[in-house]
């Protein structure tokens, strides 16, 4: 028998269907509300009362989206990015300046890096041999040599980079810009979290939408078999066309958001609703911009051969599709705080490390800028926090969050520039000092947002990613 469509009578439960649409506009669900929605979508072909439709900035943006080359675990500034020849001079000693009680399981003094470093590109930038392809583009990246953030620890530390905060009660950076943005795609998340093996410690916290509404949650995605088909377990459905699904789709959307009104706007429900509806809409997109097959040689012979790699080049395919934020997170052998390996051996662990990621992070580079979106695409490369230029052991270093480095490319920050500093042994920092709060807010400012106007009113008081910190960074600013 063919199926019939399916039509909700809203008049049926006392109330017109206007009304029903402006009460129940609040959730990402109405999507979902297709036969009801046909004649009220606006010219742009966005479906009404949506939450994620595009949204007017404070001011004029630098960047558009944001690619975030998450290093969990810690990655050593003094053996990647911040060169101290200071280190060679004095291994082995314990200066006053590197003596502190903080730092634990450092009682050898100091170490020299075991990796040799090179001047590269017009602005001779020094950077360890174990990042070749990433010091080619230097002429491209802002460094920023002064980060420094709350708390030594891995946990909390991740909490802070990806939340502004030390646990895990805060909506991460991403659902922030999506709720201030709005997205550009109906088909795809605002937001997407990716990693080769696994997520970086914190898991949905690092992604998640916290008190925010669920429709600016983002949404993880375990790219390890790179299989179109299988991204997502049970996405798809083999056994049922595609217009019975949207019936289906439709009809638990309607009686979710029946019930969404009655709870007066239930978080965890409405939560369901937008996984639900996305759900639908992402196991016919997310084939599509997962099919890395579609991509000529060239560009697979550009991002090379690791999973990292091929999570690089679906960064780029998700943000070329409308996606506001990607958090592409580096794991191996299915180590959530992969850099941590620098506890006990900072040659195998961060060379391999750097292996696994090096060509893919230039290869992003270079095709971001050859299709004209690496002006308005932020880039942002950095860990947690650092590794302390003191020994661990013999070959390893423990946790810095004294002084560290990230650095960013694109849209809207100088070029072949470095910033702050830390001192002479790489352990605190000591000039323009970045606070992972100031980061944020310059992050923010950059995709045109002001941090201190970017509030949601939850339990009595404004929230916002920066809580009552952070000042915007002007001077690496294009």
């Amino acid at each position: 028998m063919k199926n019939k469509p399916f039509n909700f009578d809203p008049a049926a439960i006392g109330i017109s269907r206007r009304e029903m649409l402006s009460r129940f506009g609040a959730g990402f669900g109405t999507l979902g509300l297709s036969s009801m929605l046909e004649q009220d979508t606006i010219a742009a072909g966005k479906r009404a009362n949506s939450p994620l439709l595009p949204k007017a900035p404070h001011f004029a943006p630098r960047a558009k989206r944001i690619i975030q080359l998450f290093m969990p675990g810690g990655p050593s500034q003094v053996d990647t990015f911040d060169y101290k020849p200071a280190l060679e001079k004095y291994t082995g000693q314990r200066p006053e300046l590197v003596d502190r009680k903080s730092l634990r399981n450092t009682k050898n003094g100091l170490m020299k890096s075991p990796f040799g470093f090179k001047q590269y590109g017009e602005s001779g930038k020094w950077v360890s041999d174990i990042f070749p392809k990433v010091a080619s583009k230097v002429d491209e990246l802002c460094f920023i040599h002064s980060m420094h953030t709350d708390i030594p620890e891995h946990a909390g530390a991740i909490l802070m980079f990806n939340l502004g905060h030390i646990q895990a009660v805060r909506p991460s950076l991403g659902s922030w810009l999506v709720y201030g943005l709005g997205a550009e795609t109906d088909n795809l998340p605002g937001f997407v979290a990716l990693s080769p093996h696994a997520q970086a410690r914190g898991k949905a916290a690092n992604y998640g939408n916290s008190f925010l509404p669920g429709a600016y949650s983002g949404c993880y995605v375990n790219i390890n078999s790179m299989h179109p088909d299988r991204i997502v377990a049970d996405l798809k459905n083999q056994y049922l066309q595609r217009s019975s699904q949207r019936q289906q789709a439709d009809l638990l959307t309607q009686l979710n958001n029946i019930d969404l009104r009655n709870q007066q706007q239930d978080a965890g429900l409405e939560s369901n609703i937008a996984a639900m509806e996305m759900a639908f809409r992402m196991q016919f997109a997310v084939p599509d911009v997962f099919d890395v097959s579609r991509e000529t040689q060239n560009t697979l012979d550009l991002y090379g051969p690791t999973q990292y790699g091929k999570g690089c080049l679906l960064a780029r395919r998700m943000v070329e599709r409308g996606v506001r934020m990607v958090q592409l997170s580096l794991s191996i052998d299915g180590y959530d705080i992969a850099w941590d390996t620098g506890h006990g051996d900072i040659v195998g662990g961060h060379k391999r490390l750097a292996d696994a990621c090096d060509q893919g992070i230039a290869a992003l580079l270079q095709d971001l800028k050859q299709r004209g979106m690496l002006e308005d695409t932020l880039v942002m490369w950095g860990g947690e926090f650092g590794r302390a230029p003191t020994s661990e052991g013999q070959k390893g270093r423990d946790h810095d969050h004294y002084g560290f480095t990230i650095w960013m490319a694109g849209g809207g920050v100088k070029q072949g520039f470095s910033y702050g500093s830390t001192d002479e042994f790489g352990l605190t920092a000591v000039e323009n000092r970045v606070h992972v709060h100031d980061l944020h807010a310059t992050m923010l400012h950059i995709m045109g947002l002001d941090h201190e106007k970017l509030t949601y009113r939850y339990s009595g008081r404004d929230f916002r990613l920066t809580d009552v910190h952070g000042k915007v960074i002007h001077d690496i600013l294009a």
